[in-house]
């Protein structure tokens, strides 16, 4: 099987490639730098030539909240013509956990406005929503640090291994469409303050972490339930710290 995976030289694009390839299929990692843009539509045509699947991994470069809703619906749009005109089967697209219960962020609401054009083509589509991947926790704890102080909201955390999501994206988009949504997450949960207490204590980060509950994540206030997965979510099996040792010893 051909599958032309946009995103594909990315952090999880990368590992879908390698692992599709190792399956036997033909892969064609798509992006700028192999010659391939969605937002002029260059070299989509040869890119999706014989293709049964599409995965979109892609990121908008910006998270600018215009910019982001430019580069979503302008890129969804060249795509889903381009995989038209190419009879292409099967669209996978990768989300986030939560975005629909957090319309105030910009970047949520232009990945809302993705899975709505996707939701309304033709081609059959898969929507994987992944929970926040074990390689921005730092990231995370760098925006919520006020005067030296990590602040986080009272809600739930429940991260996960790009490399469990890669495999997830990858079984999806072997099997029949699912015409609607699938959540993936990590296998542990724990409130905001206390895995991020944990994690950056384990890097001998000296930032206190405390639970405010005025905080945002991200500019926005979260439920205790708005980042993690529901019933029925597939669940990864990389645990945080295994992952955190693993990369600390590969550096």
């Amino acid at each position: 099987m051909k599958i032309a995976v946009i995103g594909g030289t990315g952090r999880v694009g990368s590992k879908i490639v390698r692992n599709l390839g190792e399956l036997g299929h033909e892969v064609v990692a798509a992006a700028p730098s192999t010659g391939v843009d969605t937002l002029t539509g260059e070299g989509l045509a040869e890119a999706l030539a014989g293709a049964s699947v599409v995965i979109d991994v892609s990121n908008s470069p910006s998270f600018e909240d215009a910019a982001a809703l430019k580069f979503f619906e302008t890129s969804t749009r060249n795509l889903l013509a381009a995989e038209e005109a190419a009879g292409v089967g099967h669209h996978v697209v990768t989300s986030v956990v939560g975005t629909s219960r957090l319309p105030e962020n910009g970047y949520f609401r232009a990945k809302i406005a993705q899975e709505k054009l996707v939701e309304e083509s033709p081609i059959p589509f898969s929507i994987v929503h992944a929970t926040q991947y074990f390689e921005f926790v730092r990231s995370i704890a760098d925006d919520a640090t006020v005067s030296g102080t990590v602040r986080m909201p009272p809600a739930l955390f429940q991260p996960v291994a790009s490399d469990d999501v890669a495999s997830v994206v990858g079984t999806v988009a072997t099997g029949s469409p699912l015409n609607g949504r699938i959540e993936v997450g990590g296998p542990e949960r724990a409130p905001l303050h206390e895995f991020f207490r944990d994690a950056l204590a384990a890097w001998g980060d000296p930032r206190e972490v405390v639970m405010d509950p005025h905080a945002h994540y991200f500019g926005c206030e979260v439920g205790e339930r708005d980042l993690v997965t529901d019933e029925g979510a597939v669940i990864g099996e990389t645990k945080f710290h295994d992952w955190q040792s693993r990369t600390e010893n590969a550096t």
